[in-house]
């Protein structure tokens, strides 16, 4: 079209041209002289302009020196326009899709698309460290030839897009991944990486927790269904009846003991944060010791090695029973003349009150799961001292209300350390 605008410009010239050499030749009129000569000039301010313009059409800007005159200055401002209005959209629609990308690359899940042939059309960074990707280097490659567990190529397959696919990541052992496809824009797919593992541990821990409660309840509701069943059936001496009514109620207590922990864990982490209060510390100490030489029955030494000038400030009621279940199971573990510590202490750090015994020791693999519940070291040994399962748990849950944390040391055949370690925040020094 250029060329044939330029072509038509340089016929009209050189048609005025050649009037003009006409005119001049056979003796024209000053008139047509005139006439011809204004026809030229038009001419050529027409092809000043359009070279103007052919000029900008090779590189079109927001130009404001594209400037013509008479008819062509409309023109041209037309185009300024139209070409300002157009650059503002784009940029409106780049920031805009700059923006989508950011809140994409934000996102906790990890997005991937995919083209019709499932290569990689773009990964956000979750799904590079979820899935191990890299956008540099993986764009437009197979996500099947990256990601080569055999469950998700089958997922990816099938095409399944009703469920979503639970897979147990070969990268990094014990993270779960949830991987859901979604259909999208004429047969391409978006897939949504989730991270799934702490929803997996906690359904993990329910069921365990479930079964662990059926297998605490079943054993002694059994006795007491058996010896039931024969004091109905069987004619018994005076004696026999008071040896099943003991075992009977030996049985009913362990159960109510599990269930009122059941409750107390319950109730703990249901419960508001704890009211803050001091808590007289000496007064704890010297209830603590009591008590321990009262569970004890002169068989264990019990030792109190505390500072007196600093105190704790929390919820009494809740600390106290964490401090006695500590110092409970310290005397139910160790052998008869050996000995149990209790200390207090503070710096500048926060304080720590601790529960030493001289008992038969936890073995290091047992060592991080003591406070799940139910969890055992030893179920037959655990059940003879009187245990549910739950008191390092209720311990556990009571400190962490406290911001305090359980630091646990043994060795076994030599002892335990029970330390539970409070904030510089919830000690008061004298």
């Amino acid at each position: 079209m250029r060329q044939e605008l330029v072509r038509t410009l340089l016929l009209t010239t050189l048609a005025g041209c050649v009037a003009l050499l006409a005119a001049l030749v056979f003796s024209a009129t000053v008139g047509w002289l005139v006439f011809c000569a204004g026809l030229m000039l038009q001419m050529l301010a027409h092809f000043r302009n359009f070279a103007l313009l052919d000029r900008w059409s090779r590189a079109p800007e927001v130009d404001i020196a594209l400037e013509g005159r008479g008819a062509w200055d409309g023109v041209f401002g037309r185009l300024y326009r139209h070409e300002k209005d157009l650059r503002a959209l784009v940029e409106r629609r780049n920031r805009r899709i700059d923006m989508l990308l950011a809140a994409i690359q934000a996102l906790n899940d990890g997005v991937v698309l995919l083209d019709r042939n499932d290569e990689i059309v773009f990964c956000n960074a979750t799904s590079e460290a979820l899935l191990g990707l890299r956008a540099r280097t993986d764009i437009g490659q197979s996500v099947a030839n990256i990601v080569r567990q055999p469950e998700f190529v089958a997922y990816l397959a099938a095409r399944d897009l009703s469920r979503p696919l639970t897979l147990r990541s070969e990268r990094n052992p014990g993270q779960v991944l949830s991987i859901q496809l979604i259909s999208y824009a004429d047969q391409r797919t978006l897939m949504q990486i989730k991270d799934v593992t702490q929803t997996d541990r906690l359904d993990r821990m329910r069921r365990d927790f479930v079964a662990n409660v059926s297998h605490e309840l079943r054993t002694p509701l059994t006795v007491l269904s058996g010896f039931l069943e024969t004091l109905r059936e069987i004619e018994l001496t005076p004696d026999e009846q008071q040896h099943y009514l003991a075992l009977m109620s030996e049985q009913s207590a362990r159960m109510l003991s599990v269930v009122q922990d059941l409750l107390t864990l319950s109730s703990i982490e249901a419960a508001p944060p704890p009211e803050d209060g001091l808590i007289d510390m000496a007064r704890i100490l010297d209830k603590l010791r009591r008590d321990a030489e009262s569970l004890s029955a002169g068989r264990h030494r019990i030792v109190v090695d505390a500072d007196d000038a600093c105190d704790l400030v929390g919820g009494e009621h809740e600390l106290v029973s964490a401090f006695s279940n500590l110092v409970s199971n310290a005397i139910r573990y160790t052998p008869a003349g050996g000995t149990v510590t209790i200390r207090w202490h503070a710096n500048a750090q926060g304080g720590v009150f601790a529960v030493e015994d001289t008992g038969i020791g936890i073995e290091a693999q047992h060592i991080p799961r003591l406070t799940e519940r139910f969890y055992r070291v030893d179920r037959g040994r655990s059940r003879e001292a009187g245990g549910t399962g739950l008191g390092l748990a209720i311990v556990k849950h009571s400190l962490n209300r406290h911001q305090a944390l359980l630091d646990i040391s043994s060795t076994p055949g030599v002892g335990s350390r029970f330390a539970a370690r409070f904030p510089g925040i919830r000690v008061v020094t004298h």
